[in-house]
């Protein structure tokens, strides 16, 4: 089943439970993920599904950080929009588990003691492992650690 099913199922599912805030927070996910296939003129994989979740959900959280503490309508509408796609995406890694995936990288390159100079060609082994399941910021300030 792909995504676009599961958010249409999880949408008529808010209409029938009368929560007029969730099935608007799923039109809009339901709405990027068809904008996107359209775009595509092809179904989407499930790595690109999650891509526009992720997106969507940092939407919302640039739309949370940029809204004035007194307009809390829009705070708690982001808010509500995060939690909604928050569930429909793969949970990401935190940064144990991304420092495991930098030894093994590291390993693989040979690199016991990386430089700065060495960030390229690491990052190019490395994001295409991690990419749709960590955060890129998070894996570059972990990647950042090892470095002398």
């Amino acid at each position: 089943m792909s995504k676009i099913d599961t958010v249409r199922a999880a949408m008529m599912q808010a209409m029938k439970d009368k929560d007029k805030p969730r099935k608007d927070a799923l039109s809009l996910l339901l709405s990027a993920l068809k904008a996107k296939m359209i775009d595509k003129r092809a179904d989407l994989t499930e790595e690109e599904e999650n891509a526009v979740i992720f997106h969507e959900i940092k939407q919302a959280q640039e739309t949370l950080e940029s809204t004035p503490a007194d307009r809390t309508e829009i705070v708690e509408e982001a808010k509500l929009r995060i939690a909604v796609y928050s569930e429909f995406v793969p949970k990401l890694m935190d940064e144990d588990e991304i420092r495991a995936v930098i030894g093994e990288v590291l390993a693989e390159l040979s690199l016991a003691e990386p430089t700065a100079k060495d960030k390229g060609k690491i990052m190019k082994t490395l994001m295409p492992r991690v990419k749709g399941k960590a955060d890129g910021g998070l894996v570059n300030k972990v990647l950042t650690t090892y470095f002398k």
